[in-house]
């Protein structure tokens, strides 16, 4: 076969969906030596692209190419440059995710992979101009694509609903932790200057991920303030301060800044930006708990990182985080600071409870792996291919 696999998000700092596109093309690369990959991408700097492809460990792999497709902006990218490059060579399956592109040969199997659809659900949360392409093109992409994927099951049942897919046409796999993630140095001097690095405190309570309105963020730091206030903060539990680590960028929620602002938390926040990927394990294995209070997910990749390296994790009472997290972590109404106040006293003060989530989430993340997921995916590509 002739596989296609857009990889432009790998290299880019696109959190959750470069590890998504990141981690299988990586794990395709260990289990297939048969198929013809080619890898595309619009970055055209040859440092970067021979650091990519280093890290997706195919520089030795006969049967993986990265192809380099310059274009002004992604639009035409997907729309134009793209198509002309498979309408003179065809591959047989194309792997990409959420807009597929237009005016590609039939021929072509389309795949595209769809990580959540709460654009529907929480429009608020959306840039206008945002909101119009995803209402507009998602439809059509859905349409045009052979095969659907989604992240979870969770995620595929909110697809067939909404869209009122056919179930033939669409699957799941589960996303995993990373071989590079389970790799790295969590050593109590790793940790230490990792904490120098971005400037945290000693203790901490964590959240990591996009800092955008569904991730509920402005409820964590409500939730830490009552905390503050119940337990008398400045006398008890000075040492503990809450740590929000992700880059303010697309779609930043405002609303964290004044939730921070009016309750008095300037020096109780800490806001250390984006966390490099060499650093993310050591971040988490230094928190005291890790919360994760999203209104809406279609997965929850940081939820099973937090979970494999042992650290009691709270996350909010929804579908997909009882899909991947079981009962293995404590759950909140993600509408209600102060119910995950009380979860983070629960942890704070029981050495049972802190223990039971520890073991519990390590054993818990073992049912994810890479590697299974890249194996559902080739067998994907064969049924397409027929």
């Amino acid at each position: 076969m002739k596989i296609g696999i857009d990889i432009r998000n790998i290299g880019k700092k696109r959190t959750g969906d470069e590890v998504v596109f990141f981690n299988l093309t990586k794990n395709l690369a260990k289990i297939d030596n048969e198929n013809e990959y080619k890898l595309f991408t619009d970055i055209t700097d040859k440092n970067i692209l021979e650091r990519v492809g280093k890290d997706l460990e195919i520089t030795d792999k006969n049967n993986f190419e990265i192809i380099s497709l310059e274009a002004k902006n992604k639009f035409s990218w997907n729309f134009w440059t793209l198509p002309k490059y498979l309408r003179k060579k065809p591959v047989d399956v194309y792997l990409t995710q959420y807009i597929t592109p237009w005016f590609v040969p039939n021929k072509v199997k389309i795949i595209t992979i769809i990580h959540d659809i709460s654009f529907n659900f929480y429009p608020q949360f959306i840039k206008k101009s945002d909101l119009f392409f995803l209402k507009s093109l998602i439809p059509l992409s859905l349409e045009r694509a052979d095969k659907i994927l989604a992240v979870s099951r969770f995620t595929q049942d909110e697809i067939i609903k909404y869209y009122k897919i056919d179930p033939k046409k669409i699957d799941w796999f589960h996303n995993a932790v990373s071989d590079d993630f389970l790799v790295q140095d969590i050593s109590e001097e790793k940790i230490k200057i990792i904490k120098k690095k971005y400037n945290l405190p000693e203790r901490y309570i964590l959240y990591l991920g996009t800092l955008q309105p569904r991730k509920n963020i402005p409820a964590l730091i409500e939730a830490f303030a009552l905390l503050k206030v119940e337990l008398d903060l400045k006398l008890k539990l000075n040492f503990t301060k809450l740590v929000i680590a992700g880059g303010k960028g697309h779609n930043y929620d405002k609303l964290i800044d004044e939730v921070v602002r009016e309750n008095n938390l300037s020096e109780d926040v800490f806001f250390p930006g984006y966390i490099d990927e060499d650093d993310k394990a050591g971040i988490l294995k230094g928190a005291d708990i890790f919360v994760f209070p999203s209104f809406y997910e279609g997965f929850g990749m940081p939820i099973i990182e937090a979970m494999s390296l042992g650290v009691p994790t709270i996350v909010s009472d929804i579908p997909p985080h009882q899909e991947i997290a079981g009962d293995a972590v404590l759950y909140f109404k993600p509408e209600i600071p102060g119910e995950l106040t009380q979860k983070i006293k629960e942890i704070i003060s029981s050495e049972v409870v802190r223990d039971n989530a520890s073991r519990n989430g390590k054993f818990q993340a073992q049912n994810f792996s890479w590697e299974k997921s890249a194996r559902k995916m080739l067998e994907i590509f064969s049924q397409m291919v027929g």
